[in-house]
């Protein structure tokens, strides 16, 4: 079982300021976690192009891609940094970011669905399950996953892709954009009431989403994804999986309250291939969201991307 990890060092200049959470040393953690673990060498590594446009604007409107280009373009042109919301900053190097992030994420579709590998990881950020058709928001620009999504769907002629959201937080950009889309089978689960304090109600009815309570413990979530997820995935077989791999609901991250550990993220990953194995002829792309804690980020990933190599 090939995994290709998609990364590019671009991801790692964005940088939101002193102390905040979503940081450089994030994908630092993780690099320095596959080498002493040995991992590494069992990844296919292959570097993050730089998105099209065209792709971006299958998930995002037209002028909010122009809009964000402008703004982060000017950034890099001018030097400066600008906020674009309490919680998300540009800075010079955000636009290069942004647009590998999404780029390992398009990349990384082609690589499964040439057969070039069975499943792919993006190392990158910014992370993007927050940003809507229109709007930046929750440390996200460009929504990877549904612009992935979209681009196997609109270009490569796939007809039921699932998104599988395991963050903390509520991917309310992802459901922002998919909604209603009948192609598409988004399955959530997260804490509620947090951040963006909605989701408990879904937009559409191709969604499953599952908010739990803070303190909600691993084996109550693993309770929720077989009685709510796993049957509504059988029910429709889709032809590839996408995951919004947030690891911020591990016990040891302050972002959030949940109680998740590494072996729960490992059973996450294994119900999610069987489904994959069953449907999508193992067709998985895993993309990089949430996750603050550094030690416990990078052994989340770790057994996440064991369970995807099949280690």
């Amino acid at each position: 079982m090939t995994t290709a990890y998609l990364s590019h060092p671009d991801c790692r200049r964005h940088d939101m300021g002193n102390g905040h959470p979503e940081c450089p040393e994030r994908l630092d953690a993780i690099e320095d976690w596959l080498l002493a673990s040995g991992l590494d060498v069992a990844l296919e590594r292959h570097e993050a192009p730089v998105v099209r446009l065209a792709d971006v604007e299958r998930a995002h409107t037209h002028g909010y891609v122009a809009e964000t280009a402008d703004l982060l373009q000017s950034c890099a042109a001018t030097g400066e940094s600008r906020a674009v919301d309490p919680d998300t900053v540009a800075n010079p190097h955000t636009w290069a970011a942004t647009v590998r992030a999404a780029g390992a994420a398009v990349r990384a579709t082609e690589l499964v669905l040439d057969g070039q590998c069975e499943n792919a990881f993006c190392g990158v950020r910014p992370p993007g399950h927050h940003a809507t058709r229109d709007q930046s928001m929750g440390f996200c620009f460009f929504n990877n996953v549904a612009i992935a999504a979209r681009y196997a769907l609109d270009v490569r002629g796939l007809k039921r892709v699932a998104i599988v959201d395991f963050d903390v937080h509520h991917g309310n950009g992802t459901e922002d954009i998919i909604a209603g889309d009948e192609r598409v089978l988004m399955v959530s689960i997260f804490q509620h009431p947090l951040y963006p304090y909605n989701g408990a109600v879904p937009k559409g009815e191709n969604m499953v989403n599952v908010p739990v309570p803070a303190y909600t413990r691993g084996p109550e979530v693993r309770e929720m994804i077989e009685a709510m997820w796993l049957p509504a995935l059988e029910r429709f077989k889709p032809e590839m999986i996408f995951i919004s791999a947030g690891f911020d609901a591990h016990r040891e991250d302050d972002l959030g309250q949940l109680g998740l550990v590494e072996a729960d993220y490992e059973w996450m990953t294994l119900r999610v291939m069987d489904v994959a194995k069953r449907h999508a002829q193992g067709r998985i792309v895993s993309c990089l969201e949430g996750g603050y804690h550094l030690p416990a980020l990078a052994r989340s990933v770790g057994v996440h991307l064991r369970a995807l190599a099949g280690l």
